[in-house]
């Protein structure tokens, strides 16, 4: 019999809690999250490394792909739709190989969480390239339908991520880099949308959070490559612009108007760059706004 899984494992301290007070059992649940903040916390070398590889996948023009199953493929799916609006990432480089597929958001089946061949058919129909990142997603490391997408991956030259609360895992032997996240048992046994779910959620905010600083696309705190595809955001642009360029709303406005809503092209706007150069200037500079507000510098020095 295999050795069951620390997620599955009951701890004596929540014994009778269905007997226990709403406030008490809220405790309970509460400390289950930040021992899962605290497992997050240990893993910060591996993050760091694993967010590393996916920029530099990126950045060769390759995809980062997020695999999952049950509640790990919801922790996937928000980041995977989040990260390209907040850093404006290029969708097309964002893929999911969800057991649940686009059905998800109706309901889980975990049924399709056992279905090892389903995996290996829906990491084909993607066509992995050796340019390409997977991340995998399991609480036990165990998920049939995760680790023969992630074996598929790894067959295919993908660089793969494995993110796991057991450094026993199997999703680890499959894995380039493995994420510990060792939240250790649950509350409520086996029920990893809590403690491993939060941890799950916070490693993966924390990775593509770096990716993108690494990609160029955070400035001083300040998200400079944004989607700014509502009022919201367009406001958010305009601060921005106004912020890094030291330039009134009015004229952030404008340039944003001349750069057709490109952040970084329009600081180098507002701070006297043509509205032709400006492109060519982040491109240059490999999408780091700094490097670019350097090399517009320099050329007005040379002048």
């Amino acid at each position: 019999m295999s050795e069951m899984p620390e997620t599955e494992a009951r701890d004596a301290r929540y014994a009778g809690i269905d007997t226990w007070r709403d406030e008490a059992i809220l405790s309970a649940l509460l400390e289950g999250q930040q021992r899962a903040l605290n497992a997050v916390a240990q893993a910060l070398p591996q993050i760091s490394r694993a967010a590393r590889g996916a920029a530099k996948a990126l950045e060769s023009g390759g995809r980062l792909v997020y695999l999952g199953a049950g509640s790990p493929a919801l922790m996937a799916l928000a980041d995977a739709l989040e990260i390209p609006q907040t850093f404006g990432l290029d969708r097309a480089q964002i893929r999911l190989v969800l057991a649940d597929g686009s059905g998800i958001s109706q309901q889980l089946n975990g049924q399709r969480e056992d279905n090892a061949e389903a995996a290996i058919a829906d990491i084909n129909a993607i066509t992995l390239h050796k340019r390409d990142c997977v991340i995998a997603i399991s609480a036990s490391g165990t998920t049939p339908y995760t680790l023969a997408g992630q074996r598929a991956a790894r067959d295919a030259g993908a660089l793969t991520i494995g993110l796991a609360g057991s450094r026993t895992s199997p999703l680890f032997m499959e894995a380039d880099i493995g994420i510990e996240l060792a939240t250790g048992a649950e509350v409520i046994s086996g029920s990893t949308r809590l403690s491993a779910g939060t941890a799950q959620k916070a490693a993966l905010n924390l990775m593509s959070t770096l990716i993108a600083v690494r990609l160029g696309h955070v400035y001083d705190g300040l998200m400079v490559n944004v989607r700014a595809d509502n009022a919201k955001l367009r406001a958010r642009a305009q601060r921005i612009v106004a912020s890094i360029a030291g330039v009134p709303a009015e004229a952030a406005l404008a340039a944003l108007t001349l750069s057709g809503g490109a952040v970084k092209e329009a600081v180098l706007i507002a701070m006297g760059c043509p509205p032709a150069d400006a492109a060519g200037l982040v491109s240059a500079a490999k999408g780091h706004l700094r490097d670019a507000m350097r090399l517009w510098a320099s050329a007005q020095d040379d002048l």
